[in-house]
């Protein structure tokens, strides 16, 4: 099912706000809306169900979802024509997020987009990461299981409730993320996150392709390519940035001197972290810091 995909940043997560049950018989349209300010997700229980957003339309069956935009009109697009019962989630989130054709713009727009979150959520040394949700697909039976667990907790108390849903809500869309992969992206996708874990792990070392190569028993172009599909960058320009992002907290949470922290990261000259530092950031190290920390 070739569908739009929702491209997410996270931290935060998309957090739960509300759900619901809804019915609809013969003839009954799906709810005018225009602009509600959260994310509608819509799954379909039983019948089918039309609806259009800003132009476009989609018949959902039985065992479908669809996530409509917080700033799109939407509708029914035409009048049901059986029975039909749909489960409804509302979430937000804090960042940044971007719709696509297809991965491979999602991919295009990657880096771009965390460096936009960064700014946006105030994140100054966390690490990022990209969740990708189909806006029409349809549900597995592992999520769908997941969505039963959500409305039962509707008979726990309020404030537990509230927890427990949140919890299932990120183990929802975590089946919708890897459910989106086929079983040649789920490899390539794996085999990313051993480079990306070996690179955390060793990143004050001396790290190479070749290493890489040595240490996951794979081509170098074969781990490049898996990189760039999981993470948009190569495994040495992941290393670069997953560096100069450590370096970052070290500034603010430090007092080192910048030639200390260039090289407690792994760079070996304090002149080429610098000159790292400021393409990427737009400002030296030493400005980066004093922009966050007032002296006394």
């Amino acid at each position: 099912m070739n569908s739009p995909i929702l491209h997410f940043i996270s931290p935060p997560i998309p957090y739960f706000v509300d759900c619901g049950h809804a019915s609809y018989v013969a003839g009954d349209y799906h709810i005018n809306r225009n602009c509600i300010g959260l994310f509608d997700l819509i799954v379909v229980l039983q019948g089918a169900l039309p609806v259009g957003e800003d132009g476009e339309h989609w018949e959902l069956q039985a065992g479908e979802s669809l996530i409509l935009r917080p700033d799109g009109h939407h509708y029914g697009s035409s009048p049901c024509t059986v029975d039909t019962e749909i489960i409804w989630i509302h979430f937000q989130t804090f960042g940044s997020w971007k719709e696509n054709v297809n991965m491979d713009e999602c991919l295009k727009n990657q880096t771009w987009l965390m460096e936009e979150h960064k700014q946006k959520a105030y994140l100054n040394h966390a690490d990022v990461c990209s969740i990708f949700i189909p806006k029409h697909m349809k549900i597995s039976s592992k999520a769908m299981d997941v969505l039963d667990l959500f409305f039962e907790q509707e008979h726990e108390p309020q404030s537990l409730r509230n927890w427990k849903r949140q919890a299932s809500f990120q183990l929802f869309l975590q089946h919708l993320d890897r459910d989106l992969a086929s079983p040649s992206d789920a490899t390539a996708i794996q085999l990313a996150e051993k480079v990306e874990l070996f690179i955390r792990r060793n990143y004050t070392r001396e790290i190479t392709n070749s290493m890489l190569q040595k240490e996951l028993n794979y081509h170098p172009n074969y781990l490049a390519k898996s990189m760039l599909k999981a993470y948009g960058m190569t495994p040495m320009a992941y290393l670069q940035n997953y560096r100069l992002e450590q370096s970052k907290r070290l500034l603010l949470q430090t007092s080192w001197s910048v030639s200390r922290i260039a090289e407690d990261v792994g760079f070996h000259h304090v002149s080429h972290y610098s000159s790292c530092f400021s393409k990427k950031e737009g400002l030296s190290p030493k400005a980066f810091r004093s922009k966050f920390i007032r002296e006394r």
